[in-house]
């Protein structure tokens, strides 16, 4: 459910006092549990070490996140592979291609030049 337009958006005071006269490049990540407010332009360039519920991934503003809330870049379910043993035996095999893959074309050169 969206918010009502005459209301206008949720920004988090505090966010905003902290960010206040300071620049994005110099700045150190801000930490927040604010997960609810929105960004606003104000906030594009800033780092914001943003709670998931353990520790504080860091999420940097862009351009493109103004509008959002920081709670949807900063996930609290981290996703587990599927597949078990046989996804992991898949894998090595490709590994072992793709290092058998590089050793041939590292061997490659030195047998050319070997020939000259």
């Amino acid at each position: 459910m969206t918010r009502s337009i005459h209301k206008g958006p949720y920004v988090y005071e505090k966010l905003l006092k902290k960010i206040a006269g300071k620049r994005p490049e110099s700045a150190a990540p801000i930490k927040t549990w604010a997960r609810d407010s929105q960004i606003s332009p104000e906030m594009v360039g800033f780092k914001f070490a943003v709670h998931n519920g353990k520790d504080f991934p860091e999420v940097l503003v862009t351009e493109e996140m103004v509008g959002h809330r920081f709670g949807e870049f900063s996930l609290t379910r981290k996703f587990v592979k599927h597949g078990g043993k046989m996804q992991k035996e898949l894998e090595m095999k490709k590994k072992e291609s793709e290092i058998a893959a590089a050793s041939a074309a590292k061997a490659a050169p030195a047998a050319s030049e070997a020939k000259k």
